[in-house]
């Protein structure tokens, strides 16, 4: 799972926009100002039922992370958490 769901900065930063953007997502803040220290951006691919491949990807490490746990859910609430 990606750890910006629980980081004081993910609806401004721009690594976070970009996984956004990369999942087809709906972007939390369309003008994100925050350049992050080291992202570290797992991607991984998979196959998937109907016999394509998908791309999954997760920031997995970040200088610049700052626990916040819960902070993507309280920006959406009610929606489900992205996986």
């Amino acid at each position: 799972m990606c750890i910006c769901v629980n980081c004081h900065w993910v609806d401004r930063c721009k690594a976070y926009h970009t996984v956004e953007r990369q999942h087809g997502a709906p972007h939390l803040n369309a003008s994100p100002d925050i350049e992050p220290n080291d992202p570290r951006i797992h991607i991984s691919v998979m196959d998937l039922a109907n016999g394509e491949s998908g791309i999954e990807w997760d920031v997995r490490q970040c200088n610049s992370f700052l626990e916040d746990h819960g902070r993507w859910l309280r920006l959406r609430p009610g929606e489900e958490l992205p996986t």
